[in-house]
């Protein structure tokens, strides 16, 4: 990687060319869209129509959307005497290191690929140990869209071993990261210790989903939500972990609530009907188990998943009036388990939703267009929805603020990180 770079076989390419290469890899990609799917719902659990709905095509409408931005983003040129010119130019960092979790594989790869690749960096890619097939794959549609030898590594094995020789290396520049905010943490260590390289984390979320009395439309809200936590089995770094509802509309919100839920039950990944697949394993699906268990004395359940008849799989699972500072209030579960707490006034709500280590999302459900104002410039999340929960576009920037994490994916601002400025100051009398 570090040689290829050196060369400049792509860092020094044209952006014609690069463009070009990253629009066949996208065209690639989508005509073996069935393949990498099945891959993806092998690896990881999630159902095959999720994979083939969303997955595949968004990771290379990633990788397209930053092929069509390479000729469209432009140096400067600064104010200074008719004597002198000052260019600010940008460049690529150098070789990154790209480490991706097993929730949205492919997905998320491609979230650092693209403007990575863009920007005329090498790459080492690092996927987890638990879900690497899908970025073997693209590696070898990769080299069959002309991406020149070494441009794109891939190496599999254990963070405790593969990543953490990446982040202590000297000749990887920076690491973009998506994963917990413990590993995140220990990458900066990591980083510190070697030679200062910059690391982008998207790590943790414990997200609010705030619901008032008057919210537009209930029923919209309620499905919302379900999918909003139950959605790839609540393993979603920005799930709508936290339910929040005004007191006056709690229990009917509940009871639209827990129907929503009847369309998110576990079944087989590989069946086209299926909308909730099975945790990533069964080790995870005990972690989340305990959480369940120890919430049983924390709050009121309303919703079991827990006989879900899979392996690995559990259905969606509701609390209601749990302990806020119990640890089904506070820590990532990365599983189908909402907890609801009920609210009064404005004050209080927002006092609840930032009362959390995380913010990397939340949600806000109201018809007063002030209200939803206020709320957002004060909800310390890097994402805020109003009448919605997670809509986006390539064309925004995701992640996080307080402990889940720094730096931003998608948007022209994920591919400015994967860039260094450089001034050129010129003499022009010289």
């Amino acid at each position: 990687a570090r040689g290829v770079f050196e060369r400049g076989d792509w860092s020094l390419s044209s952006p014609a060319k690069r463009k070009a290469v990253l629009n066949k890899l996208a065209d690639l990609m989508e005509a073996h869209a069935e393949e990498l799917a099945l891959l993806e719902t092998l690896d990881t659990g999630k159902p095959i129509r999720h994979s083939l709905r969303d997955d595949i095509p968004g990771a290379a409408r990633a990788i397209r959307w930053y092929a069509e931005a390479i000729d469209k983003v432009y140096g400067e040129v600064a104010t200074t005497s008719s004597h002198e010119l000052a260019m600010i130019v940008r460049e690529p960092v150098g070789v990154i290191a790209a480490i991706v979790p097993w929730n949205f594989p492919l997905l998320l790869t491609c979230w650092k690929l693209g403007p990575a690749l863009a920007a005329g960096n090498s790459v080492i890619l690092k996927p987890s140990e638990k879900s690497p097939l899908s970025a073997i794959r693209l590696a070898g549609l990769a080299k069959e869209a002309g991406l020149p030898d070494g441009v794109l590594n891939v190496v599999t094995g254990f963070g405790h071993e593969a990543g953490q020789a990446l982040s202590r290396h000297n000749d990887i520049d920076a690491i973009a990261f998506t994963g917990s905010t413990r590993t995140g943490k220990q990458l900066l260590k990591d980083a510190g210790d070697s030679n200062m390289k910059r690391v982008w984390l998207e790590a943790g979320g414990k997200s609010a989903n705030i619901v008032f009395a008057d919210c537009p439309d209930l029923q919209q809200a309620a499905s919302a939500t379900a999918a909003g936590i139950f959605y790839n089995q609540g393993q979603v770094c920005i799930a709508g972990t936290r339910l929040l509802l005004e007191e006056s509309i709690a229990d009917e919100f509940l009871a639209l609530l827990k129907q929503q839920a009847q369309n998110w039950q576990p079944g087989h990944p590989l069946d086209p009907a299926t909308t909730m697949g099975t945790l990533i394993d069964c080790a995870h699906a005990d972690s989340v188990h305990s959480f369940i268990r120890e919430g049983e004395s924390k709050g009121q359940l309303l919703l079991d998943g827990r006989n879900a008849g899979l392996a690995a799989a559990i259905g969606p699972t509701i609390f209601v009036d749990v302990d806020p500072n119990a640890s089904l209030s506070r820590e990532e579960i990365f599983g189908p388990v909402l907890v609801v707490t009920r609210f009064t006034s404005e004050e209080q709500a927002l006092q609840l939703a930032n009362d959390s280590q995380y913010g990397l999302g939340a949600a806000v459900w109201t018809r007063d267009l002030s209200r939803a104002h206020r709320m957002s410039r004060r909800l310390k999340a890097g994402s805020v929805f109003v009448n919605n929960y997670n809509d986006g576009d390539m064309t925004v920037p995701f992640g996080g603020y307080k402990q889940s994490g720094n730096g931003r994916d998608k948007s022209l601002h994920a591919l400015e990180k994967f860039t260094e400025l450089k001034t050129i100051w010129i003499s022009l009398e010289a």
